[in-house]
């Protein structure tokens, strides 16, 4: 029985044709690695107008939800119960915010704040909104964050 283009049903692929392919799809897995590794953390300034679509009273939407606006920074972590990036940023941020007084920390759960992912555009836990002391986001991070990161956002709002 003939297969399509000439050759027989069953004929098995040559060895040299499966490593190759093994190979490929071995670099094309480490190349997507790096690239997602390359993303973690990483602090991308908003918006110079303020970013997302907030409140007339940027610091309303934020007090309705419990969060303190701190007089320099405010990060406002969204996460889930089920992420172990989330705890390690949580921990990360958590520490920095006890040697400093004017830096506050607030976690959302995502799923009980569905309002406002779709508003922030939060497509992934952790999201780390960057606040300034009006409740704008100036920065954020996704992704595991590190002390490196958490103090460069810091930078960026000058706090």
């Amino acid at each position: 029985m003939a297969a399509v283009g000439g050759g027989e049903l069953g004929k098995e692929v040559p060895v040299l044709v499966r490593v190759l392919l093994v190979a490929a799809v071995v670099v094309v897995a480490l190349a997507l690695g790096l690239w997602w590794r390359s993303r973690q953390g990483v602090v991308r300034v908003a918006a110079p107008d303020g970013a997302a679509p907030v409140a007339s009273e940027p610091d309303d939407v934020w007090r309705e939800r419990g969060v303190e606006l701190a007089r320099s920074a405010t990060f406002v972590q969204f996460s889930t119960d089920h992420c172990s990036p989330c705890r390690a940023t949580s921990r990360v941020l958590g520490e920095l915010v006890a040697r400093r007084d004017d830096v506050s920390h607030s976690e959302m759960d995502i799923d009980r704040n569905l309002d406002l992912v779709r508003r922030f555009s939060v497509l992934r836990a952790p999201t780390v909104l960057v606040l300034d002391r009006d409740g704008r986001e100036v920065a954020r991070m996704t992704g595991a964050v590190g002390r490196a990161q958490a103090e460069q956002a810091l930078a960026v709002v000058g706090a």
